[in-house]
């Protein structure tokens, strides 16, 4: 990124309104900055950015998730931040040339999701999925004996912004923290003891909770397969709130079904929508949310999303290092 002021051209697909359009202004300074985001989608980061094409081939920088066919239409592209934590579809080799820098909303949602994964947590230890079930058959029915978190210990796999927010979420219920890293080395607010992903299986049958934020990696694919499912205590939950392949679907649902484990809580999925006929839909201790936990669904989410993006103006205004630089 070493072109002058007036051969850069910001392209921002965030809708935002007049006051934080004016924190871009003054944060991209002799940077020019053209607006693309329909005001009236505010908080809405679901929805592809929309670069006019006059603007694609002189775009030096996009705030927004556009198509990613269009890649090879932003001939001068140096730098995408997206709104979303997960950068996966622009990752692919050849997508961008080697020297374009890709930035994510990483730091926006850890509140979020890991507020999700409690509730789902809370949910399948004092038996809601089944109340709710019974509920909708209009039966009145004991499901049995509930469980707590007080004294059980969180194995949190994946100890980044999500994982250090639900790690204290969890020790604020009395669980004890156990967190997963590659740099074991490393401590995180709300972990009670760190570990490295060599430890895993050691890690695992003193587990009451697994809770995984993990971004997508090679060695994180299908991480939890029916061999390390197998290793879980009857009465252990899985909550997965990071990425859909790091759990085997079908392990997972073949564990349900044997009872194997107590249950689960799963809003990412290595298909999705979900599969109707996958079996995980018909297991009454398998709460079901359709990738929901992030996004826009919680109005600090968006005010984060703008704080990161604003950030990254600034620096690259003024030609510096940007913030979660994606590596590929």
């Amino acid at each position: 990124m070493n072109a002058q002021s007036n051969d850069k051209l910001i392209v921002n697909c965030i809708p935002v309104g007049d006051q934080d359009k004016q924190r871009f202004i003054d944060a991209a300074g002799d940077v020019p900055i053209e607006f693309c985001g329909d005001p009236n989608l505010f908080g809405d980061m679901k929805v592809k950015a929309d670069v006019p094409e006059a603007l694609r081939g002189k775009a030096t920088a996009v705030l927004g998730n556009f198509d990613p066919s269009l890649a090879g239409q932003f001939t001068n592209l140096e730098w995408l931040q997206t709104w979303s934590a997960g950068v996966d579809a622009y990752l692919k080799p050849g997508l961008f040339a080697q020297d374009v820098t890709i930035t994510s909303a990483t730091g926006a949602y850890g509140q979020a999701v890991s507020e999700h994964m409690i509730a789902m947590m809370w949910a399948l230890m004092k038996n809601f999925t089944l109340y709710v079930r019974d509920q909708t058959a209009y039966h009145w029915h004991d499901e049995g004996t509930v469980l707590t978190p007080n004294g059980a210990t969180a194995l949190v796999i994946g100890t980044g912004d999500i994982g250090s927010h639900f790690a204290r979420l969890a020790k604020g219920a009395g669980m004890h923290t156990v967190g997963v890293r590659r740099s074991a080395d490393k401590p995180v607010d709300g972990i009670d003891e760190m570990h490295g992903f060599d430890e895993l299986d050691t890690l695992l049958p003193q587990a009451d909770v697994v809770a995984l934020s993990l971004p997508r990696a090679a060695d994180t694919h299908h991480l939890i397969d029916a061999r390390r499912l197998a290793m879980l205590k009857k009465d252990a939950i899985v909550i997965n709130g990071g990425r859909g392949d790091a759990v085997d679907d079908d392990a997972l649902a073949e564990a349900l079904s044997r009872k194997a484990i107590r249950g689960a809580g799963v809003d990412v999925f290595e298909t999705e929508p979900l599969p109707a006929s996958h079996p995980l839909w018909d297991e009454p201790r398998c709460l079901i949310t359709p990738h929901v936990a992030g996004g826009d669904h919680l109005a600090s989410n968006t005010a984060r999303i703008i704080d990161i993006a604003v950030a990254n103006v600034r620096r690259y205004a003024h030609v510096e290092p940007l913030q979660d630089n994606a590596h590929r």
